[in-house]
Formats: C-alpha cells, sequence, structure tokens
C-alpha cells in the first residue's frame, strides 16, 4: 500500500474537504458510456474514489463532455484533479502523475481508401476528422506536415463530422475505431498507432505537492494491480496499463 497522504498533500488535493475530480465523459474507454453525470461508472472514476479513499475525503465528479473543457478546468483549479492525457502542450499549464494507461491512436478509413498505411495519411488533400484539442489532436498538429484537420467538439461528434462530410480519415483511439469499423462496411483501421496516448491525473501547475503525491499513488495502483482489475472490471479491450515510470 502506498503512504498515508501527508496534510499538506490532502491540502492541496482536497482544500475544501472533498475532492472535486473532472472526468470526460467522451472518453469512452475511461468512463463507460451512457453513465450518468455526477455519478459515473468506469476506469477512471473507480481510480478517482480510490484516490479520495486514500485521502480520506469524500469524492465530487464533475463532468465534462470533452478532453479540452476537462483541461481547462484543471488549469484553471475549477477541479482539484482531473483524469486527461499527459500530453506535451498541456504541460505547460498541468502538472501530471505519471500514466496509468496508454492508449494508441490510430486512423479508420472508408471503404476503397486508397490509404494503406500510417504514412499514406500525411498527404497533401487529405482530410482527417478530429476530436479538438484531444491529446492526439495535439500530437498531430504538431507532426503532420500535409494533411488537413477537421476538427469536432468531442469523440461522438468527430465520428459524425467524418461520416457526414466524407472525410479521408478518421483519427482516434484504437480501440472506438474498431468499435466504428463495424457500423462501416468496407471501412478499416490501419495497422500500429501513431501515438500512445499517456493518461494520468492532472492538477494545477502551481501544485506540486499534489503532483508528487499523485505520482507516487499512481505507481502504487500500477504495481498492486489496481489498474488491471479496473480495465478487467470493465472490460475495457485494447489498452495497456502503462509501465513503471523511471
Amino acid at each position: 500500500m502506498s503512504q498515508p497522504a501527508t496534510p499538506a498533500a490532502r491540502a492541496e488535493l482536497a482544500p475544501s474537504g472533498k475532492l472535486r475530480v473532472g472526468i470526460n465523459h467522451s472518453n469512452f474507454l475511461l468512463v463507460n458510456p451512457g453513465s450518468p453525470h455526477g455519478a459515473p461508472k468506469g476506469i477512471a472514476p473507480d481510480l478517482a474514489a480510490e484516490l479520495a479513499k486514500r485521502l480520506g475525503v469524500p469524492v465530487e465528479y464533475v463532468s465534462f463532455d470533452s478532453a479540452g473543457k476537462t483541461a481547462d478546468a484543471i488549469r484553471d483549479a475549477a477541479v482539484d484533479a482531473g483524469f486527461i492525457a499527459n500530453e506535451a502542450e498541456r504541460a505547460n499549464v498541468i502538472a501530471f502523475s505519471s500514466a496509468y494507461l496508454e492508449l494508441p491512436a490510430t486512423y479508420l478509413v472508408p471503404a476503397g481508401s486508397p490509404l494503406r498505411s500510417l504514412a499514406d495519411v500525411d498527404r497533401k488533400g487529405v482530410r482527417i476528422a478530429v476530436s479538438g484539442r484531444s491529446a492526439y489532436d495535439l500530437y498531430l498538429s504538431r507532426t503532420l506536415k500535409n494533411a488537413q484537420l477537421v476538427r469536432a467538439e468531442g469523440i461522438p461528434a468527430s465520428v459524425k463530422l467524418f461520416n457526414e462530410q466524407k472525410l479521408d480519415a478518421l483519427a482516434g483511439l484504437k480501440p472506438g475505431l474498431l468499435a466504428e469499423a463495424q457500423k462501416l462496411p468496407g471501412s478499416k483501421v490501419l495497422d500500429g498507432h501513431f501515438t500512445a496516448v499517456q493518461q494520468s491525473i492532472g492538477v494545477p501547475k502551481k501544485s506540486a505537492g499534489a503532483a508528487k503525491y499523485l505520482r507516487a499513488f499512481i505507481e502504487d495502483t500500477k504495481r498492486s494491480g489496481v489498474v488491471a482489475q479496473l480495465v478487467e472490471k470493465h472490460g475495457v479491450k485494447g489498452v495497456i496499463v502503462a509501465p513503471p515510470a523511471d
């Protein structure tokens, strides 16, 4: 078991006497689809409940419908902590724990697409639907040289955009794209991944003590099997428990 939270860590993580946790409902791998706002189910809410238990405070879930809004709430201290991908651009304003899960991201292409590999996608004229301000949008915004990103607010909206505008590719987390491919005859999820999105817990940048405690908490929950048990409990496929941090 991890060391009990120090009074200083508890004061930073739960200054009001309860832990207000930001939960991104658009990430269906970490929050079960259809979970009620305020009482969500899934890997992230369960891990938040475990964190609150170790801090000795009640948990209050604050629900958001996109990663960008969750990140803003963490940055602005509208929540005490939030479950979100650890991404370089966000690290300017958010202090992160180590990663508890890795989620591979790739592309879905429609039937008859000439795009057959990840390398094929970054060409002039190729339009890619993406959930705006998601970790993989931030990654692609830095790395794509030729293809155009077309953004929507949240993952479901990006799928709708891809279908309605007949775009060339849909960027997303591999497990979700595999599910979408089942609904689109002839479509294909490209092999491999262009990045592995690391899921972490974030706190406002100034909360250095809280971030240090969260790193120890995450390493303990990986080492003790808590994270693996939550993945199994919720039947989530295609995710990887992150390796121990250096």
